[in-house]
């Protein structure tokens, strides 16, 4: 028997589990939909802010736009007067209707498009400058426009040479003299890596600050960086991990499925804590921790994170159609499909427990453990939430209500497609009220 991974939550979430709200929202909305609660991203960023503050460093959030297409999370954003990081002419559009200000937005993004460096540098949003063409390119625009862009050179990380995203050595110094030249305020530089390791952040975090050490004798203001994301998320118990990782088999999930990895679910250092981490982290080869290097060189701290900003501000419901019976478990059909839950997009899975909210209202006594895993309305083999046996206290029935917990973070709509028809499912913003929990549709744009 698999062994149960149940989410972190928190007691809005569980008081909101034991409401008739989340039937009622399954019946009037005709299909699966995502729960959002805006107090826990503001929750998460002020966690944030406050880290720069203990530290004493000059530092700037930006809420990475991409973990979430919710206009609700990018209003908050602007609202606490946050930046947001955009990469796409759409999601700057969408920042810009939600309130948040040109200045506050940070452009990030590979090659980026001449329409979207054109309405960022009339904006006044920060571009993060990934390859030496896009420079020109960009340089060509800000003198056609007459107007300043803002820029920081993106260097590629030497911890992941072979990463797409970045100027090398040779590249970096041709921007330089081409930005000093320019109609640009190069204000610094940034980098993109990849996974959750704190010392490659902070190694690379010291060698941007020598990097602006440099700018500067080319007359260049260099006074920032950015480390961008890359903050992780805490879903399950630590001990939970560790017995699921140790007897993780094959016959664990439907048809002995395997997969080539899964994301770390739990994480001793998560969130607001890894920047505490990595600011007070000593780089390879400084005396000083990097707070204390930043103050030093007179540059400011930039993070772009996303999956933890919006750590607890959502899930996802899904309601039971189908219980097919197997040998020694089950498998739920819901109305809904895996595009909605885009780990598998990773050719992996999310893997915490969704939580079963049964549809009677009477008492049902603990039997189980009733394994089951689940799949998707949808005529396709491979098209399965949940691979694994998920080890239910009670047995699913049809009517039941699957809410997986902690999806905001990338899962609700990364990969949402309306294959086969099905709407995509509509986003709720949920708040608490006197006698309850009131709640309305989210407003973005289609």
């Amino acid at each position: 028997m698999t062994p149960a991974l149940p989410s972190h939550t928190t007691p809005e979430v569980r008081a909101l589990l034991g409401d008739a709200l989340l039937h009622e929202l399954s019946h009037g909305l005709g299909g699966p939909y995502h729960v959002l609660f805006q107090g826990r991203f503001d929750t998460n960023a002020a966690a944030f802010r406050e880290v720069f503050t203990e530290a004493g460093v000059d530092g700037r959030v930006y809420f990475a736009k991409k973990a979430n297409k919710a206009a609700v999370y990018a209003e908050r954003a602007a609202v606490a007067g946050l930046g947001v990081d955009v990469a796409s002419h759409g999601e700057l559009r969408e920042a810009l209707a939600a309130g948040v200000r040109g200045e506050d937005l940070v452009v990030t993004g590979p090659a980026k498009g001449d329409d979207l460096l054109r309405v960022a540098v009339l904006q006044g949003a920060l571009i993060a400058v990934d390859a030496l063409d896009e420079l020109d390119r960009l340089l060509a625009l800000a003198s056609e426009l007459d107007r300043t862009a803002r820029v920081l050179l993106r260097r590629v990380p030497p911890q992941q040479p072979h990463s797409r995203f970045g100027l090398d050595d040779g590249d970096l110094r041709g921007a330089l003299r081409r930005c000093a030249d320019g109609h640009v305020d190069m204000e610094g530089f940034s980098f993109h890596l990849s996974g959750y390791d704190v010392r490659q952040r902070v190694d690379l975090a010291a060698e941007l600050i020598h990097l602006c050490a440099e700018a500067r004798t080319f007359g260049l203001r260099a006074d920032r960086i950015s480390i961008g994301g890359g903050f992780a998320v805490d879903y399950v118990d630590a001990e939970d991990w560790r017995r699921f990782e140790e007897s993780r088999r094959p016959e664990h999930f439907h048809a002995g499925k395997s997969f080539g990895g899964f994301y770390p679910y739990h994480s001793p250092v998560a969130g607001a804590d890894a920047l505490r981490a990595i600011l007070a982290a000593t780089p390879t080869g400084e005396g000083a921790d990097l707070a204390t290097l930043l103050r030093a060189a007179g540059v400011a701290l930039l993070v772009e994170p996303g999956r933890a900003l919006l750590n607890q501000a959502g899930f996802t419901v899904f309601r039971v159609q189908g219980v097919k019976e197997r040998d020694g478990y089950a498998v739920l059909t819901v109305d809904g499909s895996s595009l909605s839950l885009s780990e598998q997009w990773f050719d992996s899975e999310f893997l915490p427990d969704p939580v079963l909210v049964p549809a009677g209202s009477g008492p049902v006594a603990d039997a189980g453990p009733y394994p089951a895993c689940v799949g998707a309305a949808t005529c396709l083999e491979s098209d399965l939430l949940t691979w694994r046996k998920i080890p239910f206290p009670l047995q699913p029935a049809v009517g039941d209500l699957l809410v997986y917990l902690n999806t905001a973070g990338y899962q609700m709509d990364s990969n949402e497609s309306p294959f086969h028809e099905l709407a995509l499912p509509p986003k709720v913003v949920v708040e608490p009220s006197a006698s309850s929990f009131r709640w309305r549709l989210d407003r973005r744009p289609s």
